[in-house]
């Protein structure tokens, strides 16, 4: 769309996956990656193919032109696992191309310097060969990406030596020299950096899972000023090297969303509010926040944050959602929750995320310590969570939910396997139920450096000891205690899901339902959204008709009421 009438292009771009929209400073075009168009893609709607995701492709289309006419600028087919993201440096100069196979955070790093193309990209069509990009590091051994850049001098954020993460600098034409600008810090995580105002750093650190926002020089690293904000997550941060201004945006439990606008050319930074996402009804002095850590199995100590009203007593009777992640190195910061300040306001729930390991929340330790062999880490995390939880007073057994979504969905399954006694309610988002095959279906091969492969015999005993769709027992049988059954379980999935296709949610419906039958009482049910994927995109109507359905059977299921 056109920013100044607002007039829609007429260009349409298909089979785009995992990929950014990059735009040329020139405003011409963009670069955006692909797959090829499935072979039955004539026979199945878009999204709802299982077959695997190969050959992924760099392309860069010209405004105003259609699909076919557009450049193919970068392949390789003797690697069809790699996946492919270009951008432009904001002087234009350069294109940068990141080449990523698993998900682990480690990139291949080429550049293009466009001085190098006659005519540039326009006298680029009609080639036959790719863009002459130059190997800056053809190693899969740590992740690099550019922050800024002055002519062929180039500043990157790396976890290189350094698993939370540092900033150092290099010169194109002497590529063997890098140098580090800011160094690793020994206990926060440094998440971004933004080139801002000339020559300054705008860094954002993760620290105890609470974000920091610091000015920095970006020549030398040093510290110039805080930026002060609130306890919760700067969510996305706008503004250019040329930029005076920036803004960012803050969210947090008790803090629906705020566009902060920050002037730096002052002395001192001056902030103040641009914008502010106000929740009719909703006050927030009503409610309480707390972080609290607790040793998991292994004594490792494991944060996690607790929203409850004020003023409760600790008397074991609070219905309570716990809510996790632990994989892919993501982190779980502070955010807001219309649907989670409902369950606390009007059913009286005490609503907790846990920041297990398998997460970013540390650095690349952290994520490592929860994942490959050591993936039961996260499992012990949660249950240790929830039996915390149990015995601080906040709830029992029965009134307790478990929630979690993807990989949060294999959690939430692994849960209630080898602890059905300890939940009352368990909703599962989309999970990865098979892990023995989840790598032969769309992106799932690009798993196996988080989870393993069951093509490798090692792999596949990790793999086999906590599989969902595996693992499936009848508790009583287990135990000399006769009543423990499964907790009352939702499944949830999609029938466009080309993420984790919904195979994974069907075959552990059935699995469920035709192990455990009589004696369970609670229910096992799926709820199967249509027009709709993993989860990201849908409209403001079909989240609110899921939310709906799953919070309103787990209150079914607990026996609560609603207090207006």
């Amino acid at each position: 769309m056109r920013i100044d009438d607002k007039k829609p292009e007429p260009d349409t771009i298909s089979w785009v996956k995992f990929s950014t929209v990059s735009w040329t400073v020139d405003g011409k075009g963009f670069f955006y990656s692909r797959y090829p168009a499935p072979k039955e893609w004539d026979n199945v709607d878009s999204g709802m193919e299982t077959g695997i995701n190969l050959n992924h492709q760099l392309y860069y289309h010209f405004l105003g032109t259609d699909q076919s006419e557009d450049l193919l600028c970068w392949e390789d087919p003797e690697n069809p696992k790699y996946r492919f993201r270009a951008t432009a440096t904001e002087d234009g100069k350069y294109i940068i191309l990141y080449i990523f196979e698993g998900c682990d955070p480690v990139n291949k790093l080429y550049y293009c310097d466009l001085a190098t193309l006659s005519g540039g990209l326009e006298g680029f069509k009609g080639s036959k060969g790719f863009l002459s990009f130059i190997k800056l590091v053809d190693t899969f051994e740590a992740r690099y990406s550019v922050i800024a850049n002055d002519e062929s001098e180039f500043t990157f954020l790396t976890n290189k030596e350094a698993p939370r993460y540092k900033l150092v600098r290099v010169d194109l034409t002497k590529p063997d020299e890098w140098i580090d600008i800011l160094k690793e810090d020994q206990k926060d995580v440094l998440q971004s950096a933004y080139a801002v105002n000339g020559n300054q750093l705008l860094v954002c650190y993760l620290s105890n899972v609470k974000h920091m926002l610091q000015i920095r020089d970006l020549k030398t690293g040093q510290f110039l000023h805080c930026l002060p904000i609130d306890i919760g997550s700067v969510t996305e941060v706008s503004g250019k090297r040329e930029d005076t201004e920036i803004f960012f945006s803050f969210s947090s439990f008790l803090t629906p969303g705020i566009i902060y606008k920050c002037n730096l050319s002052t002395s001192v930074p001056e902030i103040k509010i641009f914008r502010e996402v106000l929740v009719p009804g909703f006050n927030r002095g009503d409610f309480l926040v707390k972080q609290v850590f607790f040793p998991s199995k292994d004594g490792v100590k494991i944060p996690m944050f607790v929203v409850s009203k004020k003023n409760i007593t600790l008397d074991g009777s609070h219905p309570t959602l716990l809510y996790g992640y632990g994989g892919f190195n993501y982190s779980l910061t502070p955010y807001f929750s219309v649907n989670r300040v409902v369950l606390a306001r009007n059913f009286g729930f005490v609503f907790c995320i846990a920041n297990i390991r398998g997460g970013g929340e540390y650095g690349e330790e952290w994520h490592k310590a929860g994942s490959l062999s050591k993936k039961q880490n996260c499992f012990d995390d949660f249950i240790a969570a929830s039996e915390f939880l149990i015995s601080a007073g906040y709830t029992n057994s029965s009134r307790l939910c478990i929630e979690g979504g993807s990989n949060g969905g294999l959690l939430v399954a692994a849960c209630i396997n080898q602890r059905p006694d300890l939940f009352g309610c368990a909703l599962v988002h989309v999970g990865v139920m098979d892990m023995l095959r989840f790598h032969k279906f769309t992106i799932g091969h690009a798993w196996t450096s988080e989870f393993g492969c069951s093509d490798i015999e090692e792999e596949f005993h990790w793999l086999i000891r906590y599989s969902p769709l595996h693992n499936v027992a009848r508790p009583w049988q287990k135990t000399s205690n006769a009543s423990i059954q499964y907790p009352s379980t939702m499944l949830l999935t999609a029938d466009h899901d080309d993420r984790v296709v919904p195979l994974h949610s069907f075959k552990m419906l059935a699995t469920m339902q035709y192990i455990l039958k009589t004696p369970q009482k609670n229910p096992i049910i799926a709820r199967i959204d249509r027009k709709a994927g993993h989860g990201a995109g849908r409209s403001t109507q079909k989240m609110i008709e899921e939310a709906a359905d799953r919070y309103g059977f787990v209150a079914k299921m607990m026996g609560l009421s609603w207090n207006h």
